[in-house]
């Protein structure tokens, strides 16, 4: 395939991402009824993959007398997996799983990727309430995590990890510290000075922590690391 065809290919894979999950950006508008109206829509396209999901599960229960290799080969059975796996492309977070190998800094779907990890640090009751993956959210945010992105998507990583080390601590929050790395800069740094001021405690001893592991790249982000730190912290 020529470098023009390649490109042309992905101009078209791009807007057939536009196309299934446009509408999924009202998920982080700052107008309380446009989420709610996007929450709605992506209820029911929810339940679209939950209906394909019950039809593939009922096709398993009568193919599995076949056996493994017979069952996959069993038209119905096909099918009915191929359009489990048709519906999730238009629902989050199913769309983001199973990412083709390659560089996700060329992945059509890292719009979607971005957009479902700042719908959760942004509105993170929405989020538990409507697309709750705790795995998805880490394996997100540790493909996130390398250098040489765009300037765009440094940029909004930048934004993300400044609003999560200013909250209390959710689950798989520490994996940002990886987003840090990857993006750190004189403007991260100076947004993480400025929490680690403030007079949230949160911010102060997320951001400071950061920003201590900013300057030791060497030195692992674990808990026993991160407690020591807190207790080296109160012994002043």
């Amino acid at each position: 395939m020529t470098k023009e065809a390649r490109a042309g290919a992905g101009v078209d894979e791009a807007h057939a991402w536009d196309a299934r999950l446009g509408w999924a950006f009202g998920l982080i508008a700052d107008d309380p009824s446009v989420r709610a109206a996007t929450q709605v829509r992506l209820a029911d396209v929810q339940g679209n993959v939950r209906d394909a999901l019950g039809r593939f599960n009922e096709l398993w229960r009568l193919t599995l007398p076949l056996g493994g290799q017979e069952q996959w080969q069993d038209p119905a059975f096909l099918q009915a997996h191929e359009m489990y796996l048709e519906a999730g492309k238009y629902s989050l977070p199913n769309a983001l799983w199973n990412r083709p190998p390659g560089d996700i800094r060329t992945w059509r779907g890292l719009p979607y990727a971005l957009l479902f990890l700042e719908w959760e640090a942004r509105f993170p009751q929405e989020w538990t309430r409507h697309a709750k993956e705790w795995g998805t959210k880490q394996s997100l945010i540790r493909d996130v995590a390398v250098a040489g992105h765009s300037e765009t998507v440094r940029a909004k990583l930048t934004d993300l990890v400044e609003i999560v080390v200013q909250r209390a601590y959710r689950c798989k929050d520490r994996e940002y510290v990886r987003v840090a790395r990857a993006v750190d800069s004189e403007d991260l740094r100076g947004r993480l000075e400025t929490a680690a001021r403030s007079d949230n405690p949160w911010a102060w001893r997320h951001a400071g922590y950061v920003l201590w592991l900013l300057d030791r790249p060497e030195v692992p982000n674990t808990i026993h690391v991160w407690r020591n730190w807190i207790a080296a912290e109160a012994r002043g």
